[in-house]
């Protein structure tokens, strides 16, 4: 016998899953969310009806919801152990997302804050590598990186790689990086060419090149603080 009830039975448009794919989850209620999660309903009832009724046990109020046991989410006909876990996990992943302190993003305002910042990340490596910091207009980082790998002794980067990824990013200024596992410090005139051309191309895309930072174990040299931004 055929369950009409079934939610694949359903108009494609009035489907959660497929609206929630065609749409976004914000478009969808609280009962078609819970819906997806149930995924299958019994023959009297699809996992919508089920979905309402879950509802219910908190007047439609989800932190009321969450507090539910699996024990009582069990007690509805056709929530098995497997289905209340489920969403017992699934509203305990909200509170803790709602409760959760938001990541915060580092500031780069000074080459030492840049320098740590890059040190932490690429000093220990073994072969060299280029990295852009993508920041926004407070000098936050939104994005780090490594758009580049070579070898012990040097690595390439494309100009039209790192704008086309700071455009992406929505960045208004980026940070160039590459570390030196050979320890020294000191530019090459291959890093001060790819500097100048990567500044000045940039300057077409009102994207502010704010430094060129090398990292090894020794430490950190800015461009900027050297006077080579000048």
């Amino acid at each position: 016998m055929k369950n009409t009830n079934a939610i694949r039975n359903w108009a494609e448009d009035d489907r959660p899953r497929e609206k929630l794919m065609t749409r976004g989850a914000s478009t969808l209620s609280n009962s078609e969310l819970l819906a997806i999660l149930i995924n299958n309903g019994t023959r009297e009832r699809s996992a919508l009806d089920l979905a309402k009724e879950i509802l219910k046990l908190s007047d439609d109020n989800l932190n009321e919801l969450g507090k539910q046991s699996i024990a009582t989410l069990m007690k509805i006909k056709g929530i098995g152990e497997a289905k209340a876990i489920m969403l017992n996990a699934a509203l305990e992943l909200g509170r803790r997302r709602q409760t959760g302190a938001l990541p915060q993003r580092p500031m780069m305002n000074t080459s030492k804050q840049i320098g740590e910042y890059l040190r932490s990340r690429l000093k220990d490596l073994m072969h060299e590598v280029f990295a852009v910091i993508f920041l926004n207009r407070n000098n936050a980082v939104i994005h780090f990186e490594v758009v580049s790998e070579g070898g012990i002794t040097g690595t390439v980067a494309d100009p039209r790689i790192i704008l086309r990824k700071a455009l992406e990013k929505n960045a208004v200024g980026i940070i160039l990086a590459h570390n030196h596992p050979s320890g020294n410090l000191s530019p090459s005139k291959a890093d001060e060419y790819l500097t100048t051309k990567i500044r000045e191309a940039a300057k077409f895309l009102d994207i502010r090149v704010m430094d060129h930072i090398i990292v090894s174990d020794e430490g950190y040299y800015s461009f900027a603080d050297e006077g080579m931004f000048g």
